[in-house]
This record gives C-alpha cells, sequence and structure tokens, in this order.
C-alpha cells in the first residue's frame, strides 16, 4: 500500500465524481499528496454538493487504501464458494478467461452471461466497452431491473420519461411529502433542500412504514403497510375530488384519461383505502386537506418519491398514482410543485454511441432477468429457456449478496460446471466463487462520466491516483479480453478519456467539465406548466394507450402484494429490508469504521411484537419463512410499526450469524411492470434462537 513520504511535497485537489447508487451525485475534491489520496471531501463550487458528504463517501481514502483491498488477479484453487486463491499473472488470467470464453462461444454465445449493475454509475467503468465485447459475442443480454425498473416504468407510463421537477426548488415548497424515502440517510443533498423550505414555514410529511429518521424530523409521519401505496394514493384522489380541491383547468388542458381515473378514485373512500393501509381514515383526510389547500391558496406542492415504495408487486402502478397526483391540483405550474422520482431521463446520453447495439448485427439474444438469477442459474438448457448458463462475467455488483432469495443464488453460483469471472475491489460474497477475480480500480483510479437521478447536473471524474497494486479499470479488462479473443473492431480502440468525451457527444460541453468537474443541464424552471410532457399525447397519460395495447389495464390502479400482510398464519409479519444507515447496498459493509458504526445485522421489531414471542432486545433471533431463516440480533424499536419488522440491509452473507442475510428470505417474484423485484414484499416469522 502507497504511504505518505516523510518530507510532504505540495497538495494538489483533483475533480471527481462520487460513483455510487445514490440520488446526490456528489462532485468531489480528492486531495493528493506524494500520490496518495488523503481526503475526499465535497466540492463546495458544485450547488447541490455544497463541500458535504456522506458518512460513507467521506471515507473514500480507508476504502480505497483498505488493506482487504484486491490488488492483483487471482485464480481458484479451492472449491466454489471456499474464497481460496493463488495469485496469477495478468496475462495468464487473461488468456485462460478468453480461451474459456471463446469455446462457450463457439457453442452458442447465449450460454455466456454479464451480470453487472450500479457499483459503479460510470457511463464509462459501466456499460461502454464491457457492452460493446458482449453485443459483439452475441452473449446474453441482461436485463437489468434490480433497483429502479417498476419505478421508472410508472414514470414513463404517466409522464413520459423519468422526469420531475427539478430539486432545488424544494426550498420553496409550501408542503413536501416525502414519500418512500430516508432522506436524512439516502438523499442527504435533498434534504438540505426539504430542511431550508421547514425553516420558511414549509409542512413536512413522510409516508413509510418504518419511522425513519427523516420521519423523526417531519412534522407528521403515516406509517402505512408495504404496499399500500396505491391505495393511499387514491384515497387521497377521492378527497380531493370530494372537496374539489382540483385545477380543472390543468386537467381539461394537460392530461388524458380524468374521467376514467375519477371514476376509479370514487371507489375509493377513506375508510377503504384506510383498512388496507392499515392507518386511520382521518390520516388520509387530513393529507388530502393539506395537499388541497396548496391547490385552493395557489402555494406549491412537492412530492419526493424514493424507490423503497416500488419494490413490491404493485410498484409500478403505486408510482404511476403518485405521479398523478401534481395534475390533479396543477401543482406542475409552480416550479417548487410536482413530483421527483428520478431526473435521469433528462440526460442527453449517447447510449448507442458507448454501448454499440449494433454489434449485434441483426442477432437477437435472448433477455436474463437479474432479478431471477437463483432460478436460472439452475436451470437446464431447453427449447424455452435457451442454453444452459455456462459462464457467468460480473463486474459492478455483488449477487450473491444482493439478488433475492439467495440460497438459490448461492447454489447456482456454486456449480462446478460454472465458468465465472469476477471483477471486484474486494473478496466479496460472489468473489468467493469466482475461478478468477480480477482487480477493479476505484473512482479515485480512473476516468469517467456521470450523469445522476436526483438533480441534473452531468458530471466528470479525473483519476486523482495512479491504480494501486495491479489494480486495472473495468474498461482495460474488456479490451484486453476481446484482443485475446481476436475481436478486432476499431469500437475496442481508443482511451478512456475518449469514451468520456462521447458520452454526451456535443450536448455537453466537455471543456467545462473538465474545468468544473460539473455542467448544469439547461431545463425550464417549470417544465410542465403548460403540458409538454414527453408522453405521445404531450399530456399526463392518466391512462395509457401503451399499456393496453400490451392487454394491461391502461389506468393505474392498486396492486395489492404478492404476499399481502396478515393472510398467512403461518408468517404474520411483513417484512421490509432499508439500507443500514452507514452502508449502501453491499459496497461499504467492510469498511471497518462504517462496519463499527453500524454493529451487527439487525431486525428492528415493534415491542407489542416481541412481547407476543416473549423476545427482548439483544436477543439472537431467526427470521424465517418458506424460502429459508437467517439469523440476527432483535431490536424492540417504535421505528417498527407493529406487524412489520424491518431487517437492515445489505451485510455480506459471510458477515452474518448464521452465513446468511436478508435476502435469504426475499422472493423472485416481479413487480407489476417492469419486472423488477419485489424485496419489500416478504412475509416471514420470528423466533428466538435457544443455544
Amino acid at each position: 500500500m502507497n504511504q505518505p513520504s516523510s518530507h510532504p511535497l505540495a497538495l494538489s485537489q483533483i475533480l471527481g465524481a462520487c460513483p455510487h447508487d445514490c440520488p446526490d451525485t456528489c462532485s468531489l475534491l480528492t486531495t493528493v499528496q506524494d500520490g496518495v489520496a488523503v481526503k475526499v471531501q465535497g466540492n463546495p463550487a458544485h450547488p447541490h454538493t455544497a463541500g458535504s458528504l456522506c458518512t460513507k463517501v467521506s471515507r473514500y481514502p480507508e476504502r480505497t487504501y483498505h488493506p482487504e483491498r484486491l490488488l492483483h488477479p487471482l485464480k481458484r484453487v479451492g472449491p466454489k464458494g471456499s474464497g481460496q486463491f493463488k495469485p496469477v499473472s495478468w496475462d495468464a488470467a487473461l488468456s485462460d478467461i478468453a480461451a474459456r470464453l471463446s469455446s462457450i462461444a463457439a457453442r452458442d454465445p447465449q450460454a455466456i452471461l454479464p451480470y453487472s449493475y450500479a457499483g459503479t454509475m460510470g457511463l464509462v467503468q459501466g456499460e461502454s466497452i464491457a457492452a460493446r465485447f458482449f453485443n459483439k459475442l452475441g452473449t446474453s443480454q441482461l436485463e437489468r431491473t434490480i433497483c429502479a425498473a417498476a419505478g421508472g416504468e410508472g414514470l414513463v407510463q404517466t409522464l413520459g420519461g423519468k422526469v420531475g421537477m427539478r430539486v432545488e426548488f424544494f426550498a420553496e415548497s409550501k408542503l413536501i411529502l416525502i414519500w418512500g424515502s430516508n432522506s436524512v440517510s439516502s438523499n442527504l443533498h435533498f434534504w438540505r433542500y426539504a430542511a431550508q423550505a421547514k425553516r420558511d414555514g414549509a409542512k413536512l410529511i413522510c409516508i413509510d412504514p418504518r419511522k425513519s429518521e427523516t420521519a423523526e424530523k417531519c412534522h407528521e409521519h403515516i406509517a402505512l403497510l408495504p404496499g399500500t401505496d396505491g391505495a393511499l394514493a387514491l384515497g387521497l384522489m377521492h378527497e380531493l375530488i370530494q372537496h374539489d380541491w382540483l385545477d380543472h383547468d390543468y386537467l381539461d388542458s394537460y392530461t388524458v384519461g380524468w374521467d376514467a381515473l375519477q371514476a376509479r378514485a370514487l371507489q375509493w373512500p377513506p375508510e377503504r383505502a384506510a383498512a388496507v393501509c392499515g392507518i386511520a381514515p382521518e390520516q388520509i383526510r387530513a393529507l388530502a386537506h393539506d395537499y388541497g389547500a396548496c391547490a385552493h391558496n395557489g402555494q406549491p406542492a412537492a412530492i419526493r418519491m424514493n424507490y423503497g415504495l416500488q419494490r413490491v408487486h404493485g410498484g409500478g402502478n403505486a408510482v404511476r398514482l403518485i405521479a398523478c397526483l401534481p395534475a390533479l391540483i396543477g401543482a406542475w405550474r409552480h416550479r417548487a410543485g410536482g413530483v421527483l422520482l428520478s431526473n435521469s431521463g433528462a440526460f442527453p446520453v449517447q447510449r448507442a454511441a458507448l454501448q454499440r447495439p449494433d454489434l449485434l448485427a441483426g442477432r437477437t439474444p435472448r433477455s436474463i432477468n437479474m432479478v431471477t438469477i437463483g432460478d436460472d442459474l439452475l436451470r437446464a438448457g431447453g427449447p424455452e429457456f435457451g442454453p444452459a448458463i455456462e459462464a457467468l462475467v460480473v463486474y459492478n455488483s455483488n449477487p450473491v449478496a444482493v439478488a433475492p432469495e439467495s440460497a438459490k443464488v448461492a447454489q447456482g453460483f456454486a456449480r462446478d460446471d460454472l465458468f465465472t469471472v469476477v471483477l471486484e475491489h474486494f473478496q466479496t460474497d460472489t468473489a468467493d466463487y469466482a475461478d478468477y477475480l480480477l482487480p477493479a480500480t476505484t473512482q479515485l483510479e480512473h476516468w469517467d462520466v456521470h450523469s445522476a437521478y436526483g438533480h441534473t447536473d452531468a458530471l466528470l471524474n479525473r483519476p486523482a491516483i495512479t491504480p494501486l497494486g495491479e489494480a486495472k479499470p473495468n474498461t482495460w479488462i474488456f479490451r484486453e479480453l476481446a484482443a485475446r479473443m481476436g475481436l478486432t473492431d476499431p469500437c475496442f480502440a481508443g482511451s478512456d478519456e475518449a469514451l468520456c468525451r462521447q458520452a454526451y457527444g456535443d450536448a455537453v460541453d466537455f471543456d467545462a467539465l473538465l474545468q468544473h468537474g460539473f455542467v448544469t443541464l439547461p431545463m425550464l424552471d417549470a417544465p410542465f406548466a403548460l403540458g409538454n410532457f414527453p408522453t405521445p399525447s404531450g399530456k399526463c397519460e392518466f391512462f395509457s394507450e401503451r399499456l393496453a395495447a400490451q392487454g394491461l389495464d391502461g389506468l393505474p390502479d392498486h396492486v395489492p402484494n404478492h404476499e399481502v400482510a396478515h393472510s398467512a398464519s403461518a408468517y404474520p409479519l411483513a417484512m421490509i429490508s432499508p439500507p443500514a444507515r452507514n452502508f449502501l447496498n453491499s459496497s461499504f459493509v467492510n469498511v471497518k469504521s462504517l462496519q463499527d458504526s453500524e454493529g451487527e445485522p439487525l431486525l428492528e421489531m415493534h415491542p407489542d411484537d416481541a412481547a407476543a414471542r416473549g423476545l427482548t432486545s439483544g436477543d439472537v433471533v431467526r427470521v424465517f419463512n418458506s424460502r429459508g431463516d437467517y439469523r440476527c440480533r432483535v431490536e424492540l424499536s417504535d421505528r417498527a410499526r407493529p406487524g412489520v419488522v424491518n431487517g437492515l440491509g445489505v451485510w455480506w452473507r459471510k458477515l452474518g450469524l448464521n452465513g446468511t442475510n436478508v435476502n435469504q428470505l426475499t422472493s423472485q417474484n416481479l413487480t407489476d411492470l417492469g419486472h423488477g423485484p419485489t424485496f419489500y414484499d416478504c412475509l416471514v416469522e420470528v423466533a428466538l434462537v435457544v443455544d
């Protein structure tokens, strides 16, 4: 590991960008002394970052110089899953990998599957050369749905794209509904705007099954049951209609399908919605009054959704219903009104130029959903499925820890006949199953360019330090594999900096990115004040002809969970698995200072539910259902509402009390729209573990 010299040199500061799956996408300043990154801080010149970082990313040097960082290529020498490896040279590793993949591709390239997601959100180290490599081979495609697919599809079908209000204008709102988001923990820089609005007299209402850190700081908390957000939105619509808290001109001019949606909403009086949501009807009436009063008084009301609420069977429809609400009261007329789940659709990313789908040359390989990887790795080949998966290349992801029903995922990865290559920073749960483990660079060591989904600034990341050991960027690894497999297309040449320039083409001034580290996209302050939605009709589409053409309901509706609360006597508790405050998915779990702060895997349980089971805080419990069991400590807390337990994640399985984590219990069931996961649609029981 590089260490600072005893004679300090002049410090330099390098502009970068946070690569992690978070709405904030912060601009970074890395201080480098004698070739070593000594500090990572928020860029004070970037308005959204404003010089501050979350606790996780502020520890980036600790992660980069971690004593367990992978710095050399490794080859498996023990059984699959044992984590036993020996060092090999890059040349030996790449030559063998290329030979193995070439042999499989000669029979059927669809037997090879890439598996990646948002370990980096970078457009270059994510899906640029990697996508070109797999497209040129004609491998199976990966349906990347594990985080946001249902909600994204809900936005597309209603607003026309992943678009919404600009985040900075939440500071001017008079009512903010924070819906399915623990912003204090997972969207810190949005919370700064919400807190400013609160200081200026705005009312903040948190809608979340869990009494999160954010809920504690809001004026009100509505603790609904998981998967009932759509019912709450319909009940809210019912009251807006009944009291005529509507903007009729906006509805007539800029929406499609209002009469049909109105008829559906009138079937959802507060009593019905409250019974589904597990709350009091008065809470729905009060929420509607607050929201409707903004319409009556001409004040801006804003909704900040996050992705937790769409990780259930009806997640796509729930997002559709919530995204309809601003049009009912004309909230879009104000720059501080509307809704925001994601603004990623505003970015002019040249994805085809980066990923080159034309390299498929007319082939249409099958698509494998990353959510169902547990089942798919165990499938035999056949006419319906196609060839069995023989090779897996994993990068920017840790599926053995993060994919649902992880017992099956681990079983699939343990197949002796599955050839697995993993690009990683650390020896994760997934890395333990690799045949080859290849050391990848961190964000401080490579070029990249970023979009965002919580604000509207493009960002550039410059390498701040020389890669440690023999670590290499993802792009270099896939270029080298392509060369060894005889893929000589010119698209595999060129530099990462050139790819960064290609990502936005002429749509973003790259010289400005180089100078400032970020560029703000040009957008109207209130983009939908006069309609102009990016839908086929140009209007907010309460009714979607596109969904109707697929044989689906064109109107949004409440879609119950696959596993409805109180529906199974053997598993009477609903479980959600929100992120532990000190982790981001599974990326920071092994950073000692953060692990020490988090403590150990915990299950939050309401005292009433604990008393019924004879449990006290600190007990080791078995959380179980038909898919498996997970052991952790229970913490009695009013953060959990009665009937719902909170399994904080995502710990690595190997750090769990019995070698599992919370995803031992989650299912591979999919959402109504977008083929997404249903992590928060899960029934369990909890029992004391007696030594």
